[in-house]
């Protein structure tokens, strides 16, 4: 059994699950086992009597169970079937221990102990009891995500431009559209001509990265270049090549043994939409133009027609109501929109802001694309932790709930940044203990790891610790690193994609971030990919290092455990019941020597330099020791 040991080693605490191999490393499990809950004290606390307490998030009630005295430990039987609300097959659950004399629960780093005196307030460990049947592994677990800007990553054989929209026809010309300051209004209508054809002739430099998803953002009909305005779900943009678009490219990428997400936009539309119609410019009756629209009850006005509900103030994007049975029933009913796209073809679903959509909703869209593909795949965009999402005062069960399969790792992306950044490999170490083991492991092996999204700066830039406050629009539009800011970002560079490909999840990259494209905030992280401008010294080490996963299939959905960090040196271990790889890198100042058990015996090594030497890492490198039972 695995302990959560704090530095003082006072206590330990264990859970492990009936039917649930590794079950120790987690704190999620699924609804039908019996848990095993272990309290061990040292001498100088022992006790004669112990109980646990189980605050159960969704009732607020509390149940308390006496444990069995096993020497100087207490052992606690757990029934999930038991603990669960009444009539619900899930649950979230906070828990400490009480003897008579003192309390014992967790440290901010998720692991350890507090000890306080009886009745103090404490940080309680946490426990979840997801849906039998739900978050199951999946084929696609451990592979490589691609996320691409549509209008931003090729040509092809080009479409149509709309009226209204501004087609830049030099590709390599920098961004010209954006705010002139902080809040300030802008049309979105500058396009560069990149569309889905374009995509489509791109297959084979995807799959000679080793990416076997396609996360596109929004594709459909919309005014703006990012369509995050959706103006109408049924179709495929024009300016992207139109739905004989995407079918060639759902065809192609098949081909390529690529699967392809959807962004779905399903919180808000656009203003210019034929279901808000605000301006007159389509043949509906928009419910901005009347009550009687079929389309008025999908939206909360305050004060019919030019005061309704947005998303964040922004008044193009009018907020839906997503509770709405007509618009849950338009989007994954049966003939709706999530059922269109995928008997078309695509994989699953990427959810923007999955916060802010109904449990309804996302309840309807879980099925639906279950009923349509067995192995259909749903990510949520959660910038937090998403085991305890609190959002608008009201808990999410994304995971208990069987609702998704997995979400955006905002927290591990933050969390490689700081250790880069800083050399804090303590936060790293303690950010992944606590993910890791609120999340279910399907869900582990599912994440969509990145270093950078559309939402985000360019994680080059990030790592040259280039600031970009107190400069304004025009400033950023233009500036690029210095030769010694790309040099020393480049460096860090290849350990954060090392990071991603041995760690859990499924490394996500950003189109252009393997060649070394930089930018700052939105648009400028959203430059169009530089065909025949890429840094290949930076392609080179996207594609040996992502080509570990293939290397070793074992990284795809082998367990993870952390074991140690030390001055800068962050230390994991990723193994089954067959093979282990330990994973060093040393951020340090002074070499690192990997000390390894008397029966272990490596059997490859891979290392971030030209000699990996008497088990030595030095500083700025990495070394991965693989070993074989």
């Amino acid at each position: 059994m695995a302990y959560a040991i704090n530095d003082q080693n006072k206590v330990r605490v264990g859970v492990k699950a009936s039917r649930t191999s590794h079950a120790e490393l987690f704190t999620a499990f699924e609804y039908g086992e019996e848990l095993s809950v272990l309290l061990t004290l040292r001498e100088e606390y022992s006790a004669d009597s112990a109980e646990i307490r189980l605050y159960c998030d969704d009732t607020g009630s509390t149940i308390s169970i006496e444990g069995e005295k096993k020497g100087e430990a207490f052992l606690f039987s757990l029934k999930t079937e038991e603990i669960c609300p009444e009539g619900q097959s899930f649950g979230l659950f906070y828990y400490a221990f009480y003897t008579p004399s003192f309390t014992v629960a967790q440290n901010e780093f998720g692991e350890g102990f507090v000890i306080a005196v009886p009745g103090e307030e404490v940080s309680k460990f946490q426990l979840s009891v997801y849906r039998e049947g739900t978050n199951k592994p999946s084929p696609y677990a451990g592979g490589i995500i691609y996320q691409i800007f549509p209008d931003r990553f090729a040509k092809g054989k080009g479409a149509p431009v709309k009226e209204g929209a501004v087609l830049e026809k030099d590709w390599y010309k920098p961004i010209s559209e954006y705010q002139a300051g902080p809040g300030m209004p802008v049309k979105n209508n500058h396009f560069y001509g990149g569309t889905l054809w374009g995509v489509a002739e791109k297959m084979d430099y995807l799959k000679e990265l080793g990416v076997n998803v396609l996360y596109l953002n929004p594709i459909f009909e919309a005014s703006s270049n990012h369509k995050y305005d959706t103006a109408d779900y049924s179709k495929v943009d024009s300016m992207f090549g139109g739905e004989e678009a995407l079918k060639n490219l759902i065809e192609k990428a098949k081909e390529a043994g690529i699967e392809i997400i959807l962004d779905g936009v399903f919180n808000h539309t656009g203003d210019d939409s034929i279901y808000f119609n605000k301006y007159g410019n389509h043949n509906t009756l928009g419910a901005y133009q009347s009550k009687e629209s079929p389309y008025y009850p999908w939206f909360c006005f305050t004060s019919y027609p030019d005061k309704y509900e947005s998303w964040w103030g922004i008044s193009i994007l009018p907020k839906v109501n997503g509770n709405n049975d007509q618009f849950v029933d338009f989007i994954a009913g049966k003939g709706g929109i999530i059922e269109k796209y995928c008997k078309m073809g695509i994989l699953g679903w990427r959810l923007d802001v999955a916060d802010e959509l109904s449990d309804k909703m996302l309840d309807a869209i879980r099925d639906r694309v279950s009923s349509v593909r067995k192995d259909g795949l749903i990510y949520g965009e959660v910038w937090e932790d998403a085991s305890n999402k609190i959002a608008y005062s009201h808990r999410r069960h994304y995971f208990n709930g069987g609702q998704l399969n997995a979400v955006m790792n905002y927290p591990l992306k933050n969390a490689i940044i700081a250790y880069l950044h800083h050399g804090d490999a303590e936060f790293l170490y303690y950010s992944m203990r606590i993910l890791y083991g609120h999340y279910p492991k399907a869900v582990s092996d599912l994440q969509m790891n990145f270093l950078s999204t559309h939402d985000t700066e360019r994680i080059l830039t990030v790592l040259a610790g280039s600031p970009e406050a107190d400069h304004s629009n025009d400033y950023l539009a233009h500036v690029s690193l210095t030769e010694e800011q790309r040099k020393s970002a480049k460096r860090l560079l290849r350990l954060a994609v090392l990071l991603l490909t041995t760690l859990p999840g499924m490394p996500c990259i950003y189109y252009g971030d393997e060649i070394g494209m930089e930018g700052y905030h939105d648009p400028f992280n959203r430059q169009p990919y530089p065909w025949g401008r890429e840094d290949r010294e930076i392609l080179a080490f996207f594609k040996e290092t992502l080509s570990l996963r293939k290397k070793y299939p074992m990284l795809k959905d082998a367990y993870y455990k952390g074991i140690g960090h030390d001055n800068g040196v962050f230390v994991f271990d990723r193994f089954n019941d067959r093979e282990r790889m330990r994973v060093v890198v040393n951020l340090s100042d002074k070499p690192y020597k990997v000390v390894l058990d008397e029966d272990d015996v490596v059997c490859f090594a891979e290392s971030g330099q030209s000699v990996l030497g008497d088990t030595l890492v030095q500083p700025g490198n990495y070394s991965l020791l693989y070993f074989k039972e």
